[in-house]
């Protein structure tokens, strides 16, 4: 009984698998469908409308780039173009601006490093332009002032890490700085005050690009007064005080805006072709 059932079942089998196509639809086992969005007509074909592909006309290719162009594209670029000429108008420094002390500049891309050899030492300063601009809160016009006079300057406050290496030892001192939004505001009215302040401190191998996590790294935010005064003092025999981070905003500010000057014109290229 049993092996008579399975002789039916495998002879089905076999012609369900030799009928065509048409005949297998007709049993209802297997739904076919086309993938192709065109439709068969004649000597040329259409695409058929669906509810993802509705009926557009897309606008023709005009160069030899293979991408597609649209009237979207061509004002988006018409905009760049103009904002471009705008920020190259309002650009403060068609050229870096040096940096006094002795310092010499390194640039490679966003990234940027100072560095100056003293007796027996050598320091290094890091920094990024990326994200170096804090946001800016727009604030109430005043009566009888327009808008853009009333818009802030974009200024560049990157946080930067000062390297010091001494001859014959095996490890850099390492402090990790920035500048604090409230300093940074009020710097003109309290002379005084630091312009910037030390995050943390360690000791890092001399020579090694990545630094070991397993350093002891001392956070200043619970450090004694005392010592976090001897650390400025210490940068500052070193040259990097005030004057160094006044000039470090002025540097940065002008790296980042050739930067996004030359980001808007990578942009452009790209939409146009």
């Amino acid at each position: 009984m049993l092996s008579a059932l399975s002789r039916t079942l495998l002879s089905a089998a076999r012609v369900a698998a030799s009928r065509p196509p048409a005949v297998l639809g007709s049993l209802g086992t297997v739904r076919s469908f086309t993938r192709s969005l065109w439709v068969p007509g004649g000597t040329s074909s259409a695409l058929r409308p669906t509810f993802l592909y509705p009926y557009r006309g897309f606008p023709a290719v005009s160069c030899g780039c293979g991408g597609l162009h649209t009237e979207g594209d061509k004002a988006f670029a018409e905009f760049l173009n103009d904002e471009i000429k705008e920020e190259k108008k309002i650009q403060k420094h068609k050229s870096l601006p040096k940096m006094t002390g002795g310092w010499e500049l390194e640039v490679n891309g966003t990234e940027a490093k100072l560095l100056r050899k003293l007796a027996g030492e050598k320091v290094t300063v890091t920094f990024n332009t990326n994200n170096s601009i804090p946001p800016s809160f727009e604030e109430e016009t005043q009566e009888g002032q327009k808008a853009e006079e009333n818009e802030p300057d974009l200024v560049s406050t990157p946080n930067f890490v000062v390297e010091v290496t001494k001859q014959d030892t095996n490890e850099t001192l390492v402090l990790d700085c920035h500048y604090p939004e409230d300093e940074v505001s009020r710097g003109e009215e309290e002379e005084e005050s630091d312009l910037f302040a030390i995050r943390e401190v360690s000791f890092q191998p001399t020579g090694e690009t990545d630094w070991k996590e397993t350093s002891y790294t001392l956070n200043t935010d619970s450090l004694d007064w005392a010592l976090y005064d001897h650390l400025m003092d210490f940068l500052a025999d070193r040259g990097i005080d005030n004057t160094f981070a006044d000039e470090l905003v002025e540097l940065s500010t002008a790296l980042e805006h050739q930067e996004y000057i030359r980001f808007l014109e990578n942009l452009k290229s790209f939409v146009k072709c």
